[in-house]
């Protein structure tokens, strides 16, 4: 075994195993784990031993609960930012590297999955969740976007559903994620460890984890499905966060969610809302070339620095959003986030 500080790399059997090992850190990726990651996918795209990946976390609380967000807000700051930026072109291009795997690829997802851990996990082949599956994209909190392919993803997810967690980055389970098609397996947390090793024995893989399979449990966004199809389906925050409220106070679903909206930053969610409705017939691969030109803007505006400043340093929770109000966002704006960089980012595989 090549042993890193982060990212441990093996192969075992019939599996290339990857192993996110920052348990203390909820495993956030850092830049040198998604090197470490690109390199051993490369490596073993020639490898006829290996026949799967294996994606695994160190720990019981998260499988990978996002990017190492604090080190890209120091450098930004430190008005690096364009060292801050390969980091996000060299994770888009790892995310890329997953989507057209020629190989199965398998992720055992126990406890949190965030923002990379997202990344890391939806673009493979098999999403496998443990009874402590938690899924959110929780960026609008912080002033950024649901990125790491969530402006492929998230638009496809029935009945507006995506857009609901891109906006509110609410927490779901793992009822919820198997009914949305956010994970293709559920098995017992228990159970996981044979899973991995009749893998790497070379057992077929949709055997065994059916073999394994467990019931998915409850899913109580589903119960809430009309909701959000009619509401979560509007043109744009201001109407969606209106609509919530015409639902009055005895809807408690709804009073909820825009009491959650209201402390996220205005900006933010717009941009989402924009780039949920432009990514739902994009490619891929173009797919990620836009979330390079939005956080490339990001990177050099406030709402990100101002959201991980309240969220994660000072922790004050009390955010000082530009402008503070939905009402206030100039649409031009939010669409100059989206026009072509000089440098785009660009993809060698042909388009689906």
């Amino acid at each position: 075994m090549i042993e890193q500080q982060d990212v441990l790399v093996a192969r075992d059997g019939a599996a290339g195993v990857i192993t996110l090992n920052r348990p203390k850190a909820l495993n956030a990726l850092t830049h040198g784990m998604v090197k470490d990651i690109a390199a051993a996918l490369g490596h073993w795209v020639a490898d006829t031993a290996v026949s799967c990946i294996l994606v695994r976390a160190a720990g019981e609380r998260a499988f990978c609960a996002g990017g190492d967000i604090r080190v890209v807000h120091d450098l930004g700051r430190a008005g690096q930012q364009e060292e801050a930026l390969t980091f996000f072109r060299d994770e888009y291009i790892m995310n890329q590297q997953i989507k057209r795997y020629p190989k199965p690829y398998i992720s055992l997802l126990d406890g949190i999955v965030m923002g990379g851990g997202f990344g890391v996990s939806a673009h493979g082949t098999h999403r496998v969740a443990g009874d402590n599956y938690s899924f959110a994209m929780p960026e609008v909190g912080i002033g950024f976007f649901p990125d790491v392919g969530g402006t492929y993803v998230l638009p496809r997810l029935p009945f507006h559903a995506g857009i609901y967690l891109a906006l509110t980055g609410a927490r779901i389970g793992r009822g919820d994620a198997a009914a949305l098609g956010l994970v293709t397996h559920c098995v017992a947390s228990k159970d996981l460890p044979a899973v991995a090793a009749a893998l790497a024995a070379g057992d077929d893989i949709d055997a065994t984890l059916t073999l394994f399979a467990t019931p998915a449990g409850d899913a109580p966004l589903l119960a809430q499905r009309d909701l959000i199809e009619r509401i979560f389906g509007l043109p744009s925050v201001v109407a969606i966060m209106a609509a919530l409220e015409a639902e009055g106070a005895g809807n408690a679903f709804a009073a909820k969610t825009l009491a959650t909206m209201r402390a996220k930053s205005p900006f933010s969610m717009a941009l989402a809302l924009e780039q949920m409705r432009r990514g739902a017939t994009l490619t891929f691969e173009d797919a990620m070339t836009l979330e390079m030109r939005i956080v490339t803007r990001m990177m050099h505006g406030h709402e990100f620095y101002e959201g991980v400043r309240a969220v994660i340093i000072d922790k004050d929770q009390a955010p000082q959003w530009q402008p503070a109000r939905v009402e206030d966002i100039d649409p031009a704006a939010i669409q100059a986030y989206f026009a072509p960089l000089a440098n785009d980012l660009r993809f060698q595989t042909p388009d689906e």
